[in-house]
């Protein structure tokens, strides 16, 4: 439509042009241009040239917002959710494998009822209380042992951690919109979660093997009191009685 209205304007100041200059000669042969009819034509020729232009370059603004925000809206293709899952369940295997006294208040309670007791009274027997300071050991060995394997198993992680920084950073620095950037982010924050749950794994189970040698080095010290007063009790001691000899 705008096309066709300038070619409209410059077809009528060609015509007034042409019309003025093949008129027939009457007396003298004169020769008519009118040079402000002309200009204004070509001035409304100009002017809708400059308006297509202008809503030319309104349409290239939009389809390029169009794809901006297409790109703003783009997925990342990368997500490292499922193996940061795997690894929070091999860490929290590990501690559910915990031995003898598990992470469990009821269990502990229980432990420390039967094993840990705050006294033993004098009917309590030799045997009761070897028995109870082996149990004490054993529980403290274990401790140990767990918390070196989740150690080990968090190692283990590193190596699967450093690749998913590096797919991430990598994925990052490439990403076209602002929501692939946003994603990456949230996932390296969750990578450093993952690491801080690591990190309270370990320190659980360290503090769990010094709590447990910690109660039982405690029992020994209440094992080894009542082990005292047990040989101090020795009875009333030696009485005289009659003796036969030489039947």
């Amino acid at each position: 439509m705008i096309r066709h209205r300038i070619r409209v304007a410059l077809a009528a100041g060609v015509a007034t042009f042409s019309l003025v200059s093949i008129s027939p000669p009457a007396k003298a042969q004169w020769i008519v241009f009118d040079p402000s009819n002309y200009a204004q034509n070509v001035l409304t020729a100009a002017r809708e040239l400059q308006q297509v232009n202008n809503e030319i370059q309104g349409l290239e603004n939009q389809a390029t917002m169009l794809i901006n925000q297409a790109r703003n809206l783009a997925s990342l293709p990368y997500s490292s959710l499922a193996t940061l899952e795997q690894s929070i369940a091999q860490t929290q295997q590990l501690l559910s494998q915990a031995q003898r006294i598990a992470y469990s208040v009821s269990t502990i309670d229980q432990a420390f009822t039967q094993t840990y007791p705050q006294a033993y009274s004098s009917a309590t027997s030799s045997q009761q209380l070897i028995a109870d300071a082996q149990t004490r050991w054993q529980n403290a060995r274990a401790g140990f042992q767990d918390a070196m394997r989740v150690q080990a198993g968090v190692v283990q992680n590193l190596d699967t951690t450093r690749t998913q920084i590096d797919a991430l950073i990598s994925t990052s620095q490439s990403a076209t919109g602002a929501l692939q950037a946003a994603q990456s982010g949230n996932q390296l924050i969750a990578i450093q979660t993952k690491q801080l749950a690591d990190l309270t794994a370990v320190m659980a189970s360290i503090a769990r093997a010094q709590s447990l040698d910690g109660a039982r080095r405690i029992e020994s010290q209440v094992q080894a009191q009542q082990q005292l007063q047990n040989f101090l009790n020795y009875g009333a001691g030696y009485q005289a009685g009659s003796a036969q000899m030489f039947h």
